[in-house]
Parts: structure tokens; C-alpha cells; sequence
């Protein structure tokens, strides 16, 4: 009965077989375990012409020296192997192993590595991307899948220099609506357990992860330093609304009110706390369509053109109005002198007095403000 191997190539010999060569082959085995479970290889990888060009590792049986019997592979060359497309490279099938492997390639391609044959999974290093990985290949009989651990995947920065990083389904990603430009001091190692505490995490320069010493998170919340701004952008990036704050001011907080304006033309005013709410707008006039009816209920803050051409007209004030409520009247046709206006007080004083006020002038014009209780609505003008 002969020999047979390992998926990783380690020789199993049976009882009265190799005599005279059985310490050589043993020795061999020892030095194979030792390679497979703390080896090093360079790889180079199938540069010829462009397009997808396959490596296909293999396994050596009863011998030392085959990449995929190591455990740290350096994909390309120490000094990075330029390739001019992307590649595949192929492990045996029912390898069952984890590996450390970088990407040590330049160019701007992808770089793939599965088993040689199956649907199993397969995992990819971007174009941009040139780091380690933990990788474990399951081992299982014609569908092998290749898995990410998380060495690199978990810690290496996604997305584009700037980028604030976010978890996307266990790894960094870098949101392209969300990036802030500021002083960041990158990390080279790319690891979480090397940054600053607080400090929030962006994509540096050499696409490992960084500090942004402008942007940091601590128990007041999140803070933007040195004076830098808040932008919101439009859709196309071109145009934005940027805040920011005034050096050398005192420190303050603003609370928005907690939900829109409950009306049209509301504006916002602030108490000394800094605390927003929503308040009508007691400036200006909004101005109505010409009123030709006999009577109208007329409200704070609006201008009416009366038309009594064909008959007059009662127009009554607010039941409830508050200091500085404006209404203003005007004749329309020039026929209040015919058709007179009256105003209905609707319980509130008009001048002082407990009475309507009515109006028989030709083109007239006035506006009354309201004060209080006492003096109710005067004349702002006639």
C-alpha cells in the first residue's frame, strides 16, 4: 500500500513502507508542517497581456517550497508587481486553512482569489485596495469558498480620501454624501486600536485610516473645530449652504423648535437661552383680492381694497388680537363716500371708545394697530 497526501502535501505513510527513506521522508513532513504553519512566500502573479489572467497554485505532495502549503503570501512582489488587468488566483480544491495575504500589485486593477474549481465564495481586493487579509478556505469537496475574517476588511478605510467612514454590513465604507476635509494625521498600520479616542474616522491620504483632528465626538457631542464649516450641498455637489462659528464668540447653544411652522410666513425668534420658536409675522402687509361683498371678517396682518360700489360693507376686527396686530383698509372705487365702511369693533375698543367706526371719506386709506384692552385699535395712519 503506497503513500497518500494531505491537501496541503504532508505524506502519510503506512507501517512497513519506505524502508530506508522513512526518517528522510518524516524529516520532510516536519519541515512542511513548520512552512504551512509559519511559512513565507512571494508569489508573482500571471502578467501576461491585459485582461483576467489566472494563477493557479498547487499543492506539492511530499515536498517543500508550494505557495499554497504557507502561511503568509505576498501577492505580486515585495516591491509592488505592476500588472495590466485583473487577476485570478486559484487554491486547490479541500484546502482547508487560513492564510495571511497582501495585495503587494500596482495598477489600478482588481485581484481575486478562489478555489480552482466550485461556486464557493471568492474574495476580491479592489482596484484600489493594497492590503493584508485573513483569509479561511473551507476546505469543502468541489464548492470551496474563501471567507474574510475581518483582518483587513473590518479595518482597512473604504471609499475616497475624506470619506467619513460607517459600518456597512461589517466592514468601513466611506460615504460620498458625508466627507470632511479638515487635518487628519493618518495611520499607516490601519488599525481602530491606533486612533485617537473621540476622534471621528476618515480615509487618509494613503487610503489607510486616519484622525481627523477637526472632527471628534466626546460627551457634549459631536464637534467641528478651528472655525470649519457645515455644508450642505445641492445635488450636484456645486453649491452649498455652509455654517460655521465666529472666533473669539461666547459659547452658546440654539434649540430648534420641534416641529415646522404651523402656518405660512411664520418666522423664527430666539429667547436669551437660545431657544428657536415659530412667531407670525408681525411686519408688512399681506395684501387680498379686491372685497365686493357686504360684509368680510377681517384678519391681523392683511390689506383689503373695499369696493361699495354696489353696496356697503361691514368689515369686522379679530375677537382675540395681541399687541401690534395690524389690519389696513382702502377705497377701492372711491365710493365709501356713498356706500360707507364700517368697522365692527368686535368687543374691542376702536380709539379709546366702545363704538364701530365708520367711514364715509372718498378714497380713504388707514390702518389700525392694535395696543391693548384700553385704547384698543388706533389709527396708524389716515
Amino acid at each position: 500500500m503506497t503513500s497518500t497526501y494531505t491537501p496541503l502535501g504532508v505524506e502519510l505513510m503506512v507501517t512497513g513502507e519506505n524502508a530506508g527513506t522513512w526518517g528522510t521522508k518524516t524529516n520532510t513532513n516536519l519541515n512542511l508542517i513548520e512552512q504551512i504553519s509559519g511559512g513565507y512566500a512571494v508569489q508573482t502573479l500571471n502578467a501576461a497581456g491585459t485582461g483576467a489572467n489566472t494563477t493557479t497554485l498547487a499543492k506539492a505532495d511530499g515536498a517543500t517550497g508550494a505557495t499554497v502549503a504557507t502561511r503568509v503570501i505576498i501577492l505580486g512582489a515585495v516591491s509592488p508587481q505592476a500588472i495590466t488587468g485583473n487577476k485570478i488566483i486559484t487554491m486547490p480544491v479541500l484546502t482547508e486553512n487560513f492564510y495571511l495575504i497582501k495585495n503587494s500589485t500596482s495598477g489600478s486593477y482588481t485581484v481575486q482569489i478562489k478555489a480552482a474549481s466550485g461556486s464557493g465564495a471568492t474574495v476580491t481586493w479592489a482596484a484600489g485596495e493594497k492590503d493584508w487579509r485573513i483569509l479561511y478556505f473551507d476546505g469543502v469537496a468541489t464548492n470551496t469558498g474563501v471567507y474574510d475574517t475581518g483582518f483587513g476588511a473590518a479595518t482597512a478605510a473604504g471609499g475616497s480620501n475624506t470619506q467619513v467612514q460607517y459600518n456597512s454590513s461589517g466592514v468601513f465604507a466611506g460615504s460620498a454624501n458625508l466627507i470632511f476635509d479638515g487635518t487628519d494625521t493618518t495611520m499607516a498600520s490601519a488599525k481602530v486600536s491606533d486612533l485617537t479616542n473621540t476622534r471621528v474616522v476618515t480615509a487618509g491620504a494613503s487610503g489607510a485610516l486616519a484622525d481627523d483632528g477637526n472632527l471628534y465626538w466626546d460627551s457634549t457631542g459631536l464637534n467641528i473645530g478651528t472655525s470649519k464649516e457645515i455644508r450642505l450641498q445641492d445635488n450636484t455637489g456645486g453649491q452649498y449652504i455652509g455654517q460655521k462659528a465666529v472666533d473669539g464668540t461666547t459659547s452658546y447653544t440654539l434649540t430648534w423648535p420641534g416641529a415646522v411652522a404651523s402656518s405660512n410666513d411664520q418666522i423664527l425668534t430666539s429667547t436669551t437661552g437660545g431657544v428657536l420658536s415659530w412667531v407670525d409675522n408681525s411686519g408688512g402687509t399681506a395684501w387680498v383680492a379686491v372685497h365686493t361683498a357686504a360684509t368680510l371678517s377681517a384678519v391681523a396682518g392683511n390689506g383689503y381694497f373695499i369696493n361699495t360700489t354696489s353696496n356697503a360693507c361691514t368689515a369686522t376686527l379679530p375677537g382675540s388680537p395681541t399687541i401690534g396686530d395690524e389690519i389696513a383698509f382702502v377705497d377701492y372705487a372711491g365710493t365709501w363716500d356713498t356706500n360707507n365702511l364700517t368697522v365692527a369693533r368686535n368687543g374691542k375698543n376702536i380709539q379709546g371708545s366702545a363704538a364701530d367706526l365708520t367711514v364715509a371719506t372718498e378714497r380713504a386709506g388707514f390702518t389700525l394697530v392694535f395696543t391693548d384692552n384700553t385704547q384698543g385699535w388706533l389709527l396708524k395712519n389716515n
